[in-house]
């Protein structure tokens, strides 16, 4: 791995290969609000007979994202079951 010896344990600063390098953080996720402040823009800017049907269709994808964040609520809510696990024999 780039000619430097590393433990077994896999850490390379144990090594001192060099200091510890910082892990940047995750990007943050992307703002829904942006898509839906883009899609009411197109319904406004659509002709009147098809603005009915997209106010209905940006409704259907919020009435979706709520019910979506309800269930994960709710699972967050639960208490965590224990998983049951067997042991195989091998022979």
């Amino acid at each position: 791995m780039g000619g430097q010896r590393q433990r077994a344990d896999g850490d390379p600063a144990a090594n001192g290969a060099g200091p510890e390098r910082a892990v940047p953080p995750p990007p943050p996720p992307p703002d829904p609000a942006a898509l839906f402040v883009l899609l009411d823009a197109l319904r406004l800017a659509a002709p009147p007979e098809l603005q009915d049907r997209l106010t209905a269709l940006l409704r259907e994808a919020l009435l979706t994202l709520r019910a979506l964040i309800d269930h994960y609520l709710e699972r967050l809510d639960e208490p965590a079951t224990e998983r049951r696990v067997e042991d195989i024999p091998i022979d």
